[in-house]
């Protein structure tokens, strides 16, 4: 039975759970998925600081004054100073970036507004008033979140982690993804000069499939190449379904040698998906072999390649623990007309480059044949051809799939797929 991109989304991502929890060092941490929320036991900032270098002053006192305006200096404040007292009445205190804001001050005058005094400063400009002042506890109270669960860590929540102390973090486990190609012409580059003898081609997807499974935060366990026969694809199914995720490569159309779903039948897996309304990807098969999840991608470079972006990609993420799976689409305009032959809904290779307005167009990268891998290469988005969208006109608005790793969303944008953008 053939289901829209929707519903085998839908079906796919139903059995998937997160993975189970680890604890890891946040040196380690980067690019891992946090399981539990992080609570801060401290105030962040600690104390009333100072947001630049500059003079830590008093906003009344500018009030009623003239500019350019003379005060007297009443101490210098380093940032790793501890007991600064209060702030004299009409004065300023040289103040650093962190430092603690003396009691009284309200307000830090950048010091490009002054000409930088020592016993006394001249303030040219009053622009700062109450600005420049991080207050304590404007970042975080005792027991907030600091960082939620389901957030894949970068940078920035490693550097937040650390100033709530939190030196390990439970992270979910990494997803084991097993990767197989299946066909008798394909053999791996260790065999390439039968390739150039025109005896076989190379399994592109054996190469392709797995990069993206890393690229996608899975770790990588290759099966292989296994020939068009269903003992050995079964054998070799068995074999990799001690993975979280099996994907299999080729073997899931109707031709007489496409083997694998008998193969995962007779493992006593059940198929819960054998066609998508959608082109490229067609022949898409999912079920599941046990408890472990199995993903068919079609046997051509470009269909596997636009099947793991929609559907494997959503998997691993949600494998990982994370919350926004999905990819974002986004608007564009397309640049020239196409004619589509099948009431499907189509994800064409295209660019995104913004024109002089602003607005993403689309252009086709050529050739849209599921074999062409030289398009895909070539392409930065796919363009989202609704199903009853048989004629598209330049200037058409629609949407696009960024590739790689652009926005996200926690669900997939039904509407985008479904119509055109207004």
């Amino acid at each position: 039975m053939t289901i829209s991109v929707e519903e085998a989304s839908a079906r796919i991502l139903e059995p998937i759970h997160p993975l189970a929890e680890e604890s890891v060092r946040i040196a380690d941490a980067v690019g891992r998925v946090l399981a539990a929320d992080v609570k801060s036991p401290v105030v962040l900032p600690p104390w009333d600081n100072a947001g630049m270098d500059g003079y830590a002053v008093r906003a009344a006192d500018f009030e009623t004054a003239t500019l350019p305006l003379v005060l007297p200096v009443a101490g210098v404040i380093a940032a790793g100073a501890r007991g600064v007292g209060r702030l004299p009445d009409l004065s300023a205190m040289r103040i650093m970036t962190g430092a603690p804001l003396p009691a009284g001050a309200d307000t830090v005058i950048r010091i490009e507004d002054t000409d930088r005094g020592a016993e006394q400063v001249t303030i040219r400009d009053a622009r700062d008033l109450k600005r420049n002042v991080r207050f304590k506890g404007a970042e975080l109270g005792t027991g907030d979140v600091a960082v939620r669960a389901g957030t894949v860590i970068g940078s920035a929540n490693i550097g937040l982690l650390a100033s709530v102390g939190a030196a390990r973090v439970r992270v979910h486990k990494l997803p084991r993804v097993a990767v197989i190609a299946s066909g008798d012409e394909l053999v791996d580059l260790d065999r390439f000069a039968e390739v150039v003898n025109g005896h076989a081609i190379v399994s592109s997807n054996s190469y392709s499939i797995r990069s993206a499974a890393a690229a996608a935060g899975a770790t990588v366990a290759d099966y292989g190449i296994v020939r068009d026969d269903p003992r050995a694809l079964a054998n070799r199914l068995d074999a990799a379904r001690s993975s979280d995720l099996v994907v299999t490569t080729g073997g899931v159309s109707v031709g007489d040698f496409d083997f694998t779903k008998d193969a995962v039948r007779q493992l006593g897996g059940e198929v819960r998906i054998d066609r998508v309304r959608m082109r490229p990807g067609a022949p898409l098969a999912f079920g599941m072999i046990g408890a472990v999840p199995w993903l068919g991608l079609p046997g051509n470079p470009v269909s596997a390649l636009v099947t793991f972006e929609l559907f494997a990609k959503p998997l691993i993420r949600r494998l990982r623990g994370e919350r926004e799976i999905f990819p974002m689409p986004v608007p564009c305009i397309v640049a020239d007309a196409i004619e589509l032959v099948a009431p499907l809904t189509h994800f064409l290779r295209c660019t995104l480059a913004p024109d002089d307005d602003g607005d993403l167009v689309a252009r086709l990268t050529g050739s849209q044949g599921s074999s062409q891998l030289s398009s895909m290469a070539a392409a930065n988005a796919l363009l989202v051809v609704p199903a009853d969208m048989m004629k598209v006109r330049a200037g058409e608005r629609l949407s696009a799939i960024p590739l790689g790793e652009g926005l996200r969303s926690e669900s997939l944008r039904l509407s985008l797929y479904a119509g055109g953008i207004s």
